[in-house]
C-alpha cells in the first residue's frame, strides 16, 4: 500500500535553491517544521508520508513528514518534517491555498530513481530541463 502525501505551494521562493536555503535556516536535530493554518484531517495517515513542495507549478522536491504538533498559540498546525529537501522529477501542478492530499501512487519518482539518476545534476540545470518538459 503507498502511503499517503501532501502538497504545498513554497510561497514567496522562486527556486528549488530558495527553498532550501528557508528550510535549512530552521532546521534542527534532522527535522524541520512547516507552519500552516490548519491540522489535515487525515493527518494519521500522512506520517511517514510526504510533503511535496510546488516552486513554479511543478512538484520539484518533497520532504518525509515525521509528525505533527500544535504551536503554542494553538492556533496553527506545525508538521515536522525530515530536514533536507528530496528533489523529484519534476511534475506539473497548479497553485492552490493550503494543501491537497496527493495518492503514493501518483507521486513523482525522486531524481535518484527510475532509469536514469539525475540526482548528480546541478538543481538549476534540472530546472531548466523540467521546463523544456525533457526529464
Amino acid at each position: 500500500m503507498h502511503p499517503l502525501h501532501i502538497t504545498k505551494v513554497a510561497f514567496g521562493c522562486s527556486s528549488l535553491d530558495v527553498l532550501a536555503e528557508r528550510l535549512d535556516s530552521r532546521a534542527a536535530l534532522g527535522e524541520t517544521t512547516v507552519t500552516t493554518r490548519f491540522r489535515p484531517k487525515r493527518a494519521d495517515e500522512l506520517i511517514g508520508g510526504s510533503l511535496f513542495w510546488i516552486v513554479k507549478h511543478q512538484l520539484v522536491a518533497r520532504q518525509t513528514i515525521v509528525g505533527f504538533a500544535e504551536c503554542e498559540e494553538g492556533k496553527r498546525c506545525v508538521i515536522r518534517v525530515a530536514a533536507g529537501l528530496v528533489p523529484v522529477r519534476a511534475y506539473p501542478k497548479r497553485a492552490h491555498q493550503g494543501w491537497r492530499y496527493l495518492a503514493g501512487s501518483d507521486a513523482p519518482l525522486d531524481l535518484t530513481e527510475g532509469d536514469v539518476n539525475l540526482g548528480e545534476l546541478p538543481p538549476r540545470l534540472i530546472s531548466e530541463l523540467a521546463a523544456l518538459a525533457l526529464i
